[in-house]
């Protein structure tokens, strides 16, 4: 058996081809007997149309399906994979968090000299998916992006654990650093300067940081079921009104 870069064994390959996971065959196993909401293994019910209710009609269901992501207790579920698209057309995705969901739109937080941050400014038009797939489910949004208010920035940054702020202050997001070591007295550097990682001195907002906002314009709710028939009910804004299309998978 070869060795690996670091002297471990090598595990031989992984047969993709013939990789399977059923759906709609059973309840999630990280679903606990006392935490078992309504609908939540996405098996009983098929989705439908009818689900969708409000202005605009997405939100309600959407809060259900991430309260539901919650009390099973799926790992982060308010982490979403977001898409976006450089200047030269290159498209590129990684996993960031919500933190903010309305009849606006959906929101998240970066620097704005980041990666994502210059994708955004180059085309300001975004994806992202949450992908509840123990419970056999995902949401995808389409649409526009535009920064949030500085004072909607300023009320989560606020928010944040105290660490987090100081290693979002110290750090030059996306660009190359040396080493590990390297990046961790810069933090720690930054960390003296507002009085240490325990201090009460406030921590800044940096200036290239803070939040944007997707605004919809697409939205699909996708359900696994058996045999690969799965449920999509896609919404999009025409015309100033939101048209529901049930789609084939």
């Amino acid at each position: 058996m070869s060795e690996s870069i670091d002297g471990a064994p090598r595990r031989p390959g992984i047969d993709l081809p013939n990789m399977r996971v059923g759906y709609g065959g059973g309840i999630p196993p990280n679903v606990g007997d006392g935490d078992r909401a309504a609908g939540a293994d996405g098996v009983r019910d098929n989705l439908d149309p009818s689900w969708l209710r409000g202005d605009p009609p997405w939100l309600d269901l959407f809060e259900v399906w991430l309260h539901e992501a919650l009390d099973a207790r799926i790992p982060e579920p308010n982490a979403m994979v977001l898409g976006t698209v450089d200047a030269h057309g290159l498209p590129a995705t990684r996993t960031v968090l919500c933190k903010g969901a309305d009849a606006a739109g959906i929101v998240f937080f970066t620097g704005y000299d980041s990666d994502k941050g210059h994708d955004l400014a180059a085309n300001p038009v975004a994806s992202v998916t949450f992908p509840w797939i123990a419970l056999e489910r995902q949401v995808h949004f389409r649409g526009a992006v535009v920064r949030v208010s500085p004072e909607e920035t300023q009320d989560y940054w606020y928010k944040r654990p105290r660490g987090s702020q100081l290693s979002a202050l110290a750090s030059e997001q996306s660009r190359p650093i040396g080493s590990r070591a390297e990046l961790e007295a810069k933090a720690a550097d930054v960390a003296a300067r507002c009085g240490g990682i325990d201090g009460d001195t406030p921590v800044p907002v940096p200036p290239q940081w803070g939040g944007y906002r997707l605004e919809p314009a697409c939205v699909e709710f996708w359900q696994g079921r058996a045999n690969r028939l799965h449920n999509r009910i896609r919404l999009t804004m025409v015309d100033g009104v939101w048209e529901v299309l049930r789609l084939q998978p």
